[in-house]
């Protein structure tokens, strides 16, 4: 038992003490949070337009036609084919494509990562915005109607709010397993938490300590997170209840 805690003490101190090694975990970890906070962000603006979209034509589908409606068709169709493919397809796959084809001359990784990740949650987070939505009293709609409102300023201003209320539980799952699945970008070299890792384990030939640490350290973000969302839900919920 003595000559294990020793083991632990020694993997300990050449993972994080040695050189200053801690410092390259730091760094990694600073780069996961940079690419989830911003993929987050672009992902939450690009499902709030789909999923207002194809809401919008699911409620217009059976008016009189014309140009707009014309248009609003193709939109909902390119909506469509988005959402089928990035959901239809791995998001490793999607990350790779991104960096060696699409991007291939660059080498911005974060960048790249952050398009890649962002594009990918935009898919989960219109559907999840786009079923908020339709939870939500048709009644609403005709109410801001009435009231001299249209269609973008009554989705602004009555039915988005109270769809967020609705939909905070499953927008917060896609945040934590966009915050988890952003340990893929050590694919492309970007030197996240995962990449930090890696490095160590390759110039210290163990793996035990550096691979438990930064799975604790997802551990307590991902716990941070939940404990979090669960306050603004219960708030949410109180406010509800004045």
């Amino acid at each position: 038992m003595q000559e294990w805690f020793q083991k632990i003490g020694s993997d300990f101190y050449q993972t994080f003490i040695a050189e200053d090694r801690w410092m390259q975990f730091v760094q990694g970890f600073s780069v996961t949070i940079r690419v989830a906070v911003l993929a987050l962000v672009l992902g939450i603006v690009i499902g709030i337009v789909i999923a207002v979209i194809r809401s919008a034509h699911d409620s217009q589908r059976k008016k009189k036609k014309g140009v707009g409606q014309v248009l609003l068709n193709i939109a909902d169709l390119i909506c469509r084919i988005y959402l089928t493919v990035i959901r239809g397809t791995p998001m490793m796959v999607q990350l790779l494509i991104m960096y060696f084809v699409i991007f291939s001359s660059s080498r911005r990784s974060l960048l790249v990562a952050v398009l890649a990740f962002g594009i990918n949650s935009g898919a989960y987070v219109a559907e999840i915005v786009r079923s908020g939505i339709m939870s939500v009293d048709s009644g609403q709609m005709e109410a801001g109607r009435s009231l001299g409102l249209n269609y973008a300023q009554t989705m602004r201003y009555i039915i988005i709010p109270q769809a967020i209320k609705n939909i905070l539980p499953a927008l917060g799952n896609e945040m934590i397993t966009l915050f988890k699945d952003t340990s893929l970008v050590s694919a492309i070299a970007l030197k996240d938490l995962t990449k930090t890792a890696l490095t160590i384990q390759g110039v210290t030939y163990q793996a035990f300590m550096p691979f438990i640490g930064i799975a604790v350290v997802y551990l307590v973000c991902v716990m941070i997170l939940s404990k979090v969302l669960s306050m603004i839900e219960r708030r949410l919920r109180n406010s509800d209840l004045r």
